[in-house]
């Protein structure tokens, strides 16, 4: 008996059905639901196009969910994606799945959030000192950043000690987020100078056709993202077969749910020009009917949320460059586990480390988002398609969930995935193409690791 590997500690399945819930709408549900609806709206210039928008992206997701329902019941390890890209494509994409994810997607999305977050409290008069330097030499570097960071560093650490506190602080605080948002729609229909008839309102201004509507699709779809993020956590899930399905399907659907109540509202409140002209409709929409009050209250409803969406980003990030070093292809030391709180612990604070530079870097929220999405949606399309590879090379596997619709719903969110690539790809050619870049710059990387691998004694 190897004396060592029986004393190696591992990842703990320390995450009930509650937490996993809580990862799915909590990492969904950021500040997209309360900024979006104007992009859409300038985008379409029809509250019921816009309606048409949320549905069809919800569906979207919706068709995802039930995908990667079946790929996690049956493959419930650490780095999700991952594995699956591994194991139906072979180590190199699955290498470059995993580079792509650890040097830009996973850091981008933390810069993204902390971003967001610092442009949220910046609305509130004290906290308008963000925008100046608080250190000019040897760089430049803004109270606001700082902020940013130094969320980063608190999310990472919560997450080091212990994926069950993460996941608790993930459960309760998504709790809260869905009582905001149920408040924002019921003040809304509160308002007694809203109307019904202003769904029938037109913004004149719209991009329009469908171009417009791809545009505002990608909004949604947006606002949508990060369903995926509970299959990286596979490997710290109890009974992993029944709660990965049943969180993915019923998360989605409740974010989808909550998402056109919000719309609901802020329609019944603001007529089509109104929502396209407005910054933050759902802080507008309460405005009218609580006053200022109302408005620093979506604001701080917002910053939550912005918080809960980080935690579940950072939570799931950290996998899958684990998973990648544990197979031998990464650095060793990210593949360890702390000894006491059972956390990829040296993954996290790699994670952190590179979405500070981002941030150090400097950067808008629209440039960081840019920078993750394109590497986002090209392995959702691959990482979806793998179902069907499984499918027919291991038939017989057990699979405790079996996609609805199959081969429909799958192939439908695998094309829906390569059209959506496609726009944002013509659409941000220079970040595309950065992403592109930096992909394929992990191809030496991986044939590095992969030889260091075959040199080690058997």
């Amino acid at each position: 008996m190897n004396t060592t590997n029986a004393a190696k500690p591992e990842l703990a399945r320390d995450l009930g059905l509650s937490h996993a819930g809580a990862v799915v709408v909590g990492t969904i549900i950021g500040s997209g639901i309360f900024l979006v609806p104007s992009e859409m709206m300038q985008a379409v210039g029809s509250a019921r196009i816009v309606y048409l928008a949320w549905v069809v992206g919800g569906l979207l997701s919706f068709f995802g969910a039930l995908t990667y329902a079946e790929l996690g019941a049956m493959k419930p390890q650490a780095g999700g994606e991952y594995v699956y890209v591994r194991d139906a494509y072979g180590p190199l994409a699955g290498f470059l799945y995993s580079w792509t994810w650890f040097l830009i997607a996973k850091p981008a999305s933390i810069a993204t959030i902390t971003t967001g977050l610092v442009r949220i409290l910046e609305t509130f008069p004290v906290f308008s000192f963000f925008s100046r330097a608080c250190i000019s030499h040897p760089f430049a570097v803004t109270y606001g950043q700082m902020v940013a960071i130094a969320a980063t560093v608190l999310v990472s650490w919560l997450n080091y000690i212990g994926v069950r506190r993460a996941g608790e602080f993930q459960f309760l605080f998504t709790l809260l987020k869905v009582a905001i948002i149920l408040g924002i729609v019921a003040v809304g229909f509160s308002y007694g100078g809203g109307t019904w008839a202003n769904f029938a309102t037109e913004f004149t201004g719209a991009k329009g056709g469908v171009a417009g509507f791809f545009a505002a699709l990608v909004a949604a779809l947006w606002a949508y993202d990060g369903w995926n993020d509970l299959n990286m956590m596979a490997g710290e899930i109890r009974n992993p077969q029944r709660n990965i399905p049943l969180a993915l399907i019923w998360g989605v659907a409740t974010v989808g749910a909550l998402y056109i109540l919000v719309n609901a509202a802020v329609q019944y409140v603001l007529p089509a020009a109104a929502i396209a002209a407005s910054d933050r409709p759902a802080s507008d929409a309460v405005a009218l009917v609580l006053g200022q009050l109302g408005a620093s209250l979506v604001s701080a409803g917002m910053a939550i949320s912005m918080l809960v969406t980080l935690n579940g980003t950072v939570m799931s990030g950290a996998r899958v460059p684990f998973a990648t070093a544990r197979d031998g292809y990464f650095f060793k030391a990210i593949a360890v586990v702390h000894p006491r709180f059972h956390t990829p612990s040296v993954a996290i604070v790699a994670q952190c480390l590179l979405a500070i530079v981002l941030l150090l870097l400097g950067g808008s929220f629209r440039q960081f988002f840019s920078l993750a999405i394109f590497a986002e949606w090209l392995f959702y399309m691959i990482a979806g398609s793998t179902v069907f590879v499984f499918r027919r090379r291991q038939p017989t596997l057990d699979r405790p969930y079996r996609v609805w619709g199959y081969p429909v719903i799958p192939a439908l969110f695998v094309l829906a995935s390569a059209a959506l690539l496609y726009y944002t790809f013509t659409d941000n050619l220079k970040s595309s193409g950065g992403g592109c870049l930096a992909i394929l710059t992990g191809v030496p990387v991986f044939y590095f690791f992969a030889r260091r691998r075959s040199a080690k004694p058997k």
